[in-house]
């Protein structure tokens, strides 16, 4: 069978760092393709360069055995190659259909466009998607797991036949997980050739036939799905066998750092509980069952309509993150490109910025002094960056949340609120923060854990507290929970509702 496509020995510099060192990839059609490897291993730079976003430095591209020019997007839509980035490429302030059909091919574009066109050009692919929502709403005022419909939407109305996939279903709850994988079956019963890049090894064995596996910008090498297993895949990622961390729950003591009783929100009812000493507090959940709106609230983001916080045994009314700050509390937010990094600044200057008061003399900032502050945290999270001076954006998603983590270890609060910070990295970066976790609660720090992955709430917390609609639904012992058991107080269920 000859491949649809086949990119060989795909080069391409950064700054003088190699992000792809003569790498390949060879995608056969109505395959799915699973593009795999640690954060900065080169696999977004790959798929960009195959949608014409990136430029190769060298290297070529074969489509059907023909070579390809791709020297811009609309390049690669006339071959039938369609991206879905993992930070959507949608225009926040265009309708739904107003995002499907600029710069498409497909949709002759003119002055004028009437609603009847865009209905019955749109409304095809949003339904094969599952979106039944209206054409005319604004995108940036939905949610993130509708904007990922809408981007897959918008691939499949360029019918094309290569579908660039980048972390898909990173911003998508349960059964939007389904529906996506339901459809790329479909996809490739159609003939459909899709490349799934994923850290999600659940997925990957459930929908991929083949694996590519790259380290350091080189493809180590490809692999069946049907014939290799998760633990090959992480070896050859990795290129070690990746050592699992777990920790003891002996470090929790009887000290109360943060008691918090029937807290309201906007979003939260009635919450109540206590972290400990030396605990990691769980935190599980639906999505928008509150578990982000708690950090906020604890953070002084979010007012309070009632209730108590308590730090350390006296009365906390936050109304300010600054003065959450000076109190001890800190909080790692869910989207670090948003809410956390500042992504023109440098590495150096997004790890320092909370504290660049004390690294400064007469008004001037002492570069040698943050140098000396922030190396040490970078060596100690295995951080991977060509210079701390360049932008904080051009590192890979894991060494983000690194120079982010890295901040708030500056800072040393007593308690910190981590809101699902392995979310979209590879799993040896998600070994380094776990272990960070571990080494603070250590330290007896008090922590707590919002995680959308249940092996990971059981493998790194004390206790684990569950939320629905905005409500405690269930405390759980982490040594001796299930995540059937945790599912079901998040969906609302009592244990006498169980069979």
């Amino acid at each position: 069978m000859q491949d649809l496509l086949r990119a060989e020995n795909i080069s391409k510099t950064y700054g003088g760092v190699f992000a792809l060192n003569k790498a390949s990839l060879t995608l056969r059609p109505g395959e799915v393709h699973a593009l795999v490897g640690e954060n900065g291993a080169g696999k977004s730079t790959l798929i960009m360069i195959l949608a014409g976003s990136a430029k190769p430095d060298s290297g070529h591209i074969f489509i059907e055995g023909r070579p390809a020019d791709i020297h811009n997007p609309l390049d690669s839509q006339r071959l039938g190659v369609a991206i879905i980035y993992q930070e959507l490429d949608l225009f926040p302030n265009l309708t739904v259909a107003e995002n499907i059909v600029i710069r498409n091919l497909n949709f002759p574009e003119g002055p004028f466009v009437s609603a009847r066109k865009l209905e019955a050009f749109c409304r095809p692919f949003l339904e094969q998607v599952g979106y039944d929502g209206s054409l005319r709403a604004i995108a940036g005022r939905l949610p993130i797991g509708q904007l990922q419909l809408i981007a897959l939407a918008r691939a499949l109305s360029m019918t094309a036949r290569v579908i660039l996939m980048d972390e898909p279903t990173s911003s998508l709850a349960g059964d939007g997980v389904e529906r996506l994988l339901g459809l790329i079956r479909k996809l490739r019963e159609q003939g459909t050739a899709i490349v799934y890049v994923s850290h999600k090894m659940d997925e990957i064995f459930a929908i991929c036939d083949r694996a590519t596996v790259l380290r350091d910008g080189e493809t180590i090498g490809v692999q069946e799905i049907r014939t290799t297993s998760p633990e090959t895949l992480i070896r050859m990622m990795v290129g070690r066998d990746l050592e699992k961390r777990s920790r003891s729950a002996s470090q929790v003591t009887s000290e109360v750092i943060l008691s918090v009783s029937g807290l309201t929100t906007e979003k939260l009812s009635n919450v109540s509980f206590e972290v400990h000493r030396g605990e990691v507090l769980g935190i599980a959940g639906l999505v928008g069952a509150g578990r982000s709106e708690l950090g906020a609230a604890l953070f002084g983001l979010d007012k309070l309509k009632a209730g108590e916080i308590r730090l350390h045994g006296r009365k906390f009314e936050c109304r300010s993150p600054a003065q959450a700050i000076d109190r001890g509390i800190g909080l790692v937010p869910e989207d670090r490109k948003i809410q956390g990094l500042m992504p023109q600044m440098s590495v150096l200057e997004n790890g320092t910025i909370a504290v660049i008061r004390r690294m400064q003399r007469f008004g001037f900032v002492q570069r040698d002094q943050e140098l000396e502050a922030v190396a040490p945290l970078f060596r100690a999270l295995n951080m991977k960056s060509a210079s701390m001076r360049i932008p904080v954006k051009a590192l890979s998603g894991g060494n983000q949340q690194k120079a982010l983590l890295a901040r708030w270890l500056l800072i040393d609060p007593d308690l910190l609120f981590l809101d699902d910070p392995a979310r979209g990295i590879d799993v040896g970066a998600k070994q380094d923060i776990y272990q960070v976790i571990a080494e603070l609660a250590a330290k007896g720090k008090g922590l707590i854990l919002v995680s959308s992955e249940l092996p990971e709430l059981l493998n790194c917390s004390d206790r684990i507290l569950v939320l629905s609609n905005g409500r405690v639904t269930g405390m759980f012992d982490a040594a001796e929970a299930t995540q059937e058991s945790i599912m079901a107080s998040a969906v609302g269920m009592r244990p006498g509702d169980r069979q």
